[in-house]
């Protein structure tokens, strides 16, 4: 037996116990996760910063707070959040509801190898602070994940990109083992002529720029009329020096690629491009300055592949129409992102695309909504998480009816023989849609007894004659 199939093995032998059942249990772990959080904070933020030069100040915002904001608590309706939400409108998907069976999961935890600091503190803490065996940390690259792969789960959660996300769900199907991918993509961000360039390009520079442009879901490129276009260059490039001051590379709010491989990867991209803004490298220290390229083909390389870095096309469109049509010759992005103060205009952008999310006139900002579902459609991944929907996508939605051994009667109406009257009845109270709720069961009921009436009498006639 392999190292990986002895965790998986160990993890499902404690489930399998029953120790992970009792409420108070996952309540325990939950604090203690809460916990470990607050005791190693300065751990974590070393961590961090030594993958990817992020400050402390950043690190906690970004990555601390985010996660801590998506605690499952009471369930409530969406729209409550920050007070840096208010005047927003948000709504979500309509929440299952029913007898539904919840049962504690044991949990093999496999961090990203590519961010190794922070995936060997994992693997080092989380065992101080939870169930080991039911919450067990396995860390390698290619070779360990292949091999963990092999191994029969209830359920997968990946987060990356839609080539491994193949792969995961490949290695899933031979067990038929449902997935969740969020798998990022190329997140498209329009921005109308109808619009407060200096306030959209704010936010846009924000997002885009954060955490070096490393996050699945930063505006990927830009669509605009041409005539704007140059005003949206000036407006970013002041916000960039309002960000990060005259010498980026000394700013401490500015971080690096995750590593060499991908600053070459991200490098290749502007090969050929028209640098409007930035394009200063340095390999040592994997630093890429901020950067804008304008007038972008939509054939050009850097338009087929999430950049996952901060370098910002703008491809010219006339219209919302040929921006519309624009986003559908693509795959389904994981964000999408319009700026406009034409509020039809928005809506007609939500309903004509597809889109994991979507932030009208902001970026990102729904991702931090725990009463809103997180996840991406077709191309960029499926299943949603955060907030009650972790809860919900880790649970098995299982039906229960459990009725009486009475009033066998009833049920005539669904016993053979059929007859043409069991059938009229049938149509005419389930067609009529009376089978809802309480009335639905009192309508069927009353079903049952006129029906059983029905043969009754009919039986009566025939043994008459």
């Amino acid at each position: 037996m392999g190292r990986m199939a002895e965790v998986v093995g160990r993890a499902r032998a404690a489930f399998s116990s029953g120790r992970s059942r009792p409420l108070e249990f996952r309540l325990q772990q939950l604090k203690n996760l809460e916990r470990m959080v607050q005791e190693k904070e300065r751990e974590i933020l070393a961590a961090i910063g030594a993958d990817l030069h992020k400050c402390g100040r950043n690190a906690y915002s970004h990555e601390i707070m985010g996660g801590a904001g998506g605690s499952v608590r009471q369930p409530r309706a969406a729209g409550g959040g920050p007070a840096s939400l208010m005047g927003v409108c948000v709504g979500a998907r309509e929440e299952h509801e029913g007898c539904v069976c919840l049962l504690g999961n044991a949990v093999v935890v496999k961090p990203s190898e590519i961010s190794e600091h922070t995936s060997q503190l994992i693997a080092n803490i989380l065992p101080q602070y939870l169930d080991p065996e039911l919450y067990p940390v396995v860390t390698g690259g290619v070779p360990e994940t292949t091999e963990l792969l092999t191994q029969r789960f209830d359920h997968i959660l990946y987060t990356g990109n839609s080539a491994v996300g193949k792969i995961v769900m490949a290695a899933a199907a031979k067990h038929l083992t449902p997935v969740t991918l969020e798998l990022g993509g190329k997140s498209p961000c329009y921005i109308d002529t109808d619009c407060d360039l200096a306030i959209a390009c704010r936010r846009i520079t924000w997002g885009k720029y954060m955490n070096c442009g490393q996050t699945c879901i930063a505006p990927d490129y830009i669509l605009c009329h041409p005539s704007i276009q140059s005003q949206v260059v000036e407006n970013i490039k002041a916000t960039l020096q309002e960000f990060y001051g005259e010498d980026v590379k000394k700013c401490p709010d500015y971080e690096r690629i995750i590593n060499k491989r991908h600053f070459k990867r991200i490098t290749s991209l502007l090969e050929g491009q028209k640098i409007a803004h930035g394009g200063e490298t340095d390999e040592a220290s994997c630093f890429i300055a901020p950067t804008i390229l304008t007038d972008v083909s939509a054939e050009s390389k850097v338009m087929e592949e999430e950049i996952f870095g901060p370098v910002l096309p703008i491809v010219s469109v006339k219209n919302v129409d040929e921006a519309i049509e624009f986003i559908n010759r693509r795959e389904k992005p994981l964000a999408l992102y319009v700026f406009s103060n034409d509020k039809k205009l928005i809506k007609r952008v939500i309903s004509e695309t597809s889109s994991g999310g979507v932030t009208g006139n902001d970026v990102i900002m729904h991702f931090f909504l725990s009463t809103l579902p997180f996840g991406g459609v077709g191309n960029s991944g499926m299943g949603a998480y955060h907030g009650k929907h972790s809860f919900d996508t880790f649970s098995h939605h299982r039906s229960c009816l459990i009725k009486d051994l009475k009033m066998e009667g009833t049920n005539t109406v669904r016993y053979p023989p059929s007859s043409q009257k069991k059938l009229d009845w049938a149509k005419f109270f389930i067609l009529k849609r009376f089978n809802k709720g309480r009335l639905g069961l009192i309508m069927l009921a009353l079903l049952g007894v006129v029906a059983a009436v029905v043969i009754k009498v009919s039986c009566g006639s025939l043994l008459s004659t």
